[in-house]
């Protein structure tokens, strides 16, 4: 009776306030309306509560208390499932690589030709970018060359470099080091076994001596592959190139082509050994050929293949032309 007379009074204050009579009248008990964390009415939650045919109960205060609760834990709870999981994968990937170099370090100790060692690493690394879920895209490799000896300059941003550059080159090309690797055991097996040069980096003298012997190895037809930034960093960025590369292509009389690599960074970041995932591509350009043998030769292809890795690495041109000047000696 008390509650009939309670909604008739309802329905008439609603007929003064709105004109009309309302549809449907609840009665539901004190402190259950939906609300947010800041005490207004959540009435699309409401309405949709009506609809279902459901009405604010007693413990609708608790739930409230405990939605907004998960609301506020669901981020971080994704948040450190998510790095989680990228841990998981970055932790997969060096033990892939580890499994992966392992083999084929050893079958290249044992190969007694680098052109066999060369090919067999190019499988390796398809097989580890492809097992590592890492898409892969090379564009332009029918620019290189065929049947005659070029000079790669390819911009470096991770350690990862060298094996993007293998799996994306399938015939045998020859890396271009500093001496420094020859001190360590691992690293100076495998890379004498598939042909790299090895360069002096602090003595200038020496410098010009294996200058002089590269610029042998590019005319006797074998093709040299050189970052000519010498090296690099965690920071996004172009490196000045340094002029060793292009002092040997111009005496040598042979093209520089120009190689793009994106993505090695975010994959493999300097001072870290966990992956990320991350798409990987790998783009050749057009061969640039030397105009002359003399300095000022060297200078022009040095300035037209950073351009053009410039233009396609989508990073910040970190050249300063006074850090160059000093390298002129060697």
């Amino acid at each position: 009776m008390r509650r009939e007379q309670l909604q008739a009074r309802i329905n008439e204050l609603a007929v003064s306030l709105i004109g009309m009579p309302v549809d449907d009248i609840v009665l539901a008990s004190p402190h259950t309306v939906l609300k947010t964390s800041s005490g207004k009415i959540r009435r699309a939650a409401s309405r949709e509560l009506y609809e279902r045919g459901g009405q604010p109960g007693a413990r609708a205060v608790w739930w409230q208390i405990a939605r907004l609760a998960w609301s506020a834990v669901l981020p971080q709870v994704r948040r450190s499932l998510r790095a989680a999981l990228n841990r998981l994968y970055g932790i997969y990937v060096l033990l892939l690589l580890g499994a992966l170099g392992t083999t084929t370090w050893i079958a290249c100790s044992l190969t007694p030709r680098p052109g066999w060692c060369w090919r067999l690493s190019h499988l390796t690394a398809r097989a580890f970018l492809r097992l590592a879920g890492t898409p892969f895209s090379v564009r332009g490799l029918e620019r290189v060359p065929r049947g005659r000896a070029c000079v790669l300059a390819v911009n470096h941003s991770s350690y990862l470099d060298g094996v993007v550059v293998i799996a994306a080159q399938p015939e045998p090309m020859r890396f271009v080091a500093k001496r420094e690797l020859l001190d360590h055991f691992v690293p100076r097996i495998y890379l004498r076994r598939i042909g790299t040069e090895f360069v002096e980096r602090f003595d200038v003298q020496r410098g010009v001596e294996d200058a002089g012997h590269m610029v042998a190895r590019v005319s006797a037809g074998h093709s040299l592959i050189f970052f000519p930034e010498g090296t690099f960093r965690r920071m996004p960025g172009l490196l000045p190139f340094r002029m060793g590369t292009f002092v040997v292509a111009a005496r040598a009389g042979m093209p520089v082509v120009p190689v793009t690599l994106r993505g090695t960074r975010s994959a493999l970041r300097e001072g870290q050994w966990l992956f990320r995932r991350g798409a990987i591509s790998v783009t050749f350009g057009e061969p640039i050929e030397p105009v002359g043998t003399e300095w000022n030769a060297a200078v022009a292809l040095r300035d037209r293949a950073r351009e053009e890795i410039l233009r396609l690495c989508a990073e910040p041109d970190l050249g300063d032309e006074t850090v160059l000047a000093p390298k002129r000696a060697a």
